[in-house]
């Protein structure tokens, strides 16, 4: 399923596969957004480019993007929280 992201560091809107966290072109966090995939490509490019532009302004985008819910039960976080839970070696002195 394709989902739409802001990349703040780029200035860009990407349509991506699935609820990617960084972006693809500078590896930054990116912003999933509420506008949907089939909503984004009817708009005309005025249209993008307003919405672009709206996107850059960090109350607009908040207003604009989403949290998505079921990220506990993904992949990449079960990953993360599994390495997060790594024992540390000791350092001993």
């Amino acid at each position: 399923m394709m989902y739409m992201h802001y990349c703040k560091r780029c200035h860009r809107v990407y349509m991506l596969n699935g609820h990617k966290q960084t972006c693809p072109k500078c590896r930054d966090a990116i912003t999933e957004l509420k506008l949907s995939y089939m909503d984004y490509v009817t708009m005309n490019r005025e249209a993008r480019i307003q919405f672009t532009n709206c996107c850059s302004d960090e109350e607009q985008l908040q207003k604009l993007s989403t949290t998505y819910r079921m990220y506990k039960y993904s992949k990449w976080y079960k990953d993360l929280q599994s390495q997060q839970q790594l024992p540390q070696p000791a350092i001993i002195a």
